[in-house]
C-alpha cells in the first residue's frame, strides 16, 4: 500500500466487502475504519478466499497501524 494512500475502497476487496455489509461498499473507508474492521471481526474472514492484493493490504495496513501486527 502506497504511504499517501488514506481510503480504501471495500468493494476493491471481497473479504473487507463482506465485514463492511451495512455500508456502502463503494463508498470509500479511511485505512485506519478498514485496518480496525479486519482485526474486529477476523473470525468471519475466510482466508482460503483471501487474494494476493487482498492479502497485502492486510499486511500493509498491519505495518502501517499495528506496528507490523494484526491482533487476532
Amino acid at each position: 500500500m502506497r504511504a499517501e494512500l488514506q481510503y480504501i475502497v471495500p468493494d476493491d476487496f471481497p473479504e473487507l466487502k463482506l465485514l463492511a455489509w451495512s455500508r456502502d461498499p463503494q463508498r470509500p473507508l479511511p485505512a485506519a475504519e478498514a485496518f480496525a474492521l479486519y482485526e474486529r471481526n477476523w473470525r468471519f474472514v475466510d482466508r482460503q478466499r483471501l487474494t494476493d492484493r487482498e492479502s497485502g493490504l492486510i499486511r500493509d495496513l498491519a505495518n502501517r497501524f499495528g506496528h507490523g501486527r494484526l491482533l487476532i
